[in-house]
């Protein structure tokens, strides 16, 4: 049931909070809620049209796409299927750079600057409007209450972007306070941050959780190695997002949280794709995103075989990633799910799985603390970051035409900070960075597993990442 609280909070609050931002968030997720149970051809039916729209709004107002689509003999009104989308080029992050302002709807108004994490070596600056962020809140908001729980349910997040962490003015803390959402910093991760976590987790006593995988594995490994019992709190969910969620991490999670895990993807470049259902379907969010599985070459392929996902999100007419290059590996799913949805489903996610490092001090931190280092310094076009063990360091930059040497001082300097002022960091300046034998870009890489080499430690080794 309920609580009032919560029901004040979803059906007033929040949606009074959407509407002074703009935003129509509301609206989107009611009809998200009626059109999740449609069946694939009237969904199918809907995206083209919403598709065939959202094309010719790019070409009239969007210098970048204008130029494409002409030079291409691309046009939005010859559009018979979704299938056209193949007709253009795939988008990587190296033409948004070149090509930023012309990116932008000459319609455009009141952008917001967003900047990707850079995980995958290559930080990205691109431009939200309005329409994506309802788009994106809606979608996010719908998937939560797949699960029974709502806006204004206790939440306990465990993050790590400057973007969350750093904004905690009084507005923000005060709207965090009403929503009861409680944020702890993913960055460090010693067993005093950890046991304070678990204090933190038992006095709150959230609905859920909300995090990465990997942070929220290594604090329920930790309660298991300090005896706390953490299934009789009440969580109800834990979320978790931003890395590829494995195995043993959802059944650690759940085993000790005593509730089940629900996996979600996206990102803050290509937006809210897909998120788990209870009945355990990964499901797209098919009424803004249209997820292609591609090879090598850009063509696209059949369900069941794997190649890297590329989307196109139809809420961004403002600043458009169409046929947008994610870096992932994954599947789609030719079934349907068991909850009765229509939206279609990734069968499986691969890619995207940082790692944590560990400081001279014993600190085991995400690796995202030292990908912030580099992700906004000028001049670095790439990177890969490898802790050979706990006392070396060493980073592999490809420096762009602007790169200041003088910037090494700082990088060095500023991972010193965070791994120990013993720690030699060295800095070397590559023409480009290999993938692994997999194929895979890994740009973070750690040899140091926890404990290994201080035994008070043994206990929270964290989940080994896979290529």
């Amino acid at each position: 049931m309920t609580e009032l609280y919560t029901s004040v909070i979803s059906s007033v609050f929040f949606p009074l909070h959407e509407r002074l931002k703009k935003h129509d968030t509301v609206a989107v997720c009611r009809k998200m809620e009626v059109s999740q149970w449609w069946d694939r051809t009237r969904l199918e039916e809907f995206r083209l049209l919403r598709m065939r729209q959202f094309l010719a709004e790019v070409e009239a107002h969007v210098p970048y796409y204008r130029k494409l689509f002409s030079e291409t003999g691309f046009q939005a009104k010859e559009i018979s299927g979704i299938a056209d989308l193949a007709r253009l080029p795939l988008l990587d992050k190296s033409t948004i750079r070149a090509n930023t302002d012309a990116m932008k709807s000459e319609k455009a108004r009141d952008l917001a600057r967003f900047n990707t994490s850079g995980s995958s070596g290559e930080p990205l600056v691109f431009y939200i409007g309005k329409e994506r962020v309802s788009h994106d809140v809606a979608a996010k908001w719908r998937a939560t209450r797949w699960w029974d729980v709502d806006i204004g349910d206790r939440e306990m997040v465990v993050w790590g972007s400057p973007i969350e962490l750093n904004v905690q003015d009084r507005i923000r803390g005060l709207r965090d306070r009403l929503l009861r959402t409680k944020l702890l910093p993913a960055f460090e991760m010693s067993e005093q941050k950890l046991d304070r976590f678990l204090v933190e987790i038992r006095h709150t006593r959230p609905k859920m959780l909300f995090g990465y995988p990997s942070a929220l594995s290594l604090i329920a490994r930790h309660a298991e190695a300090r005896g706390q019992q953490m299934d009789n709190v009440g969580i109800k969910v834990a979320f978790v997002t931003s890395e590829r969620l494995y195995d043993d991490q959802r059944q650690q999670i759940s085993k000790v949280f005593g509730c089940p895990v629900a996996n979600g993807y996206g990102g803050r470049d290509a937006g809210f794709i897909a998120h788990e259902c209870p009945h355990g379907g990964m499901h797209i969010t098919a009424e803004d995103v249209i997820v292609e599985i591609v090879d090598q070459q850009g063509a696209s392929l059949p369900c069941g075989t794997a190649g890297e996902i590329v989307v196109t999100h139809l809420a961004t007419k403002d600043f458009p990633f169409i046929r947008y290059r994610t870096g992932d590996i994954g599947v789609l799913d030719g079934r349907s799910c068991t909850c009765g949805r229509g939206l279609p489903l990734l069968k499986e996610i691969q890619g995207r799985s940082t790692d944590f490092f560990v400081a001279q001090d014993g600190t085991v931190m995400h690796g995202l603390a030292l990908i912030y280092v580099l992700r906004d310094l000028p001049g670095i076009r790439g990177f890969k970051v490898v802790q050979e063990d706990i006392d070396h360091t060493h980073i592999m930059l490809v420096p762009a035409d602007e790169f200041d040497k003088n910037i090494i001082y700082t990088i060095e300097s500023m991972f010193k900070a965070r791994l120990g002022q013993g720690v030699t960091i060295t800095i070397e300046e590559v023409m480009e960075i290999a993938p692994e034998k997999s194929g895979k870009h890994r740009y973070l890489v750690s040899r140091v597993i926890p404990g290994a080499r201080r035994t008070e430690l043994k206990n929270i080794t964290p989940e080994s990442s896979e290529n």
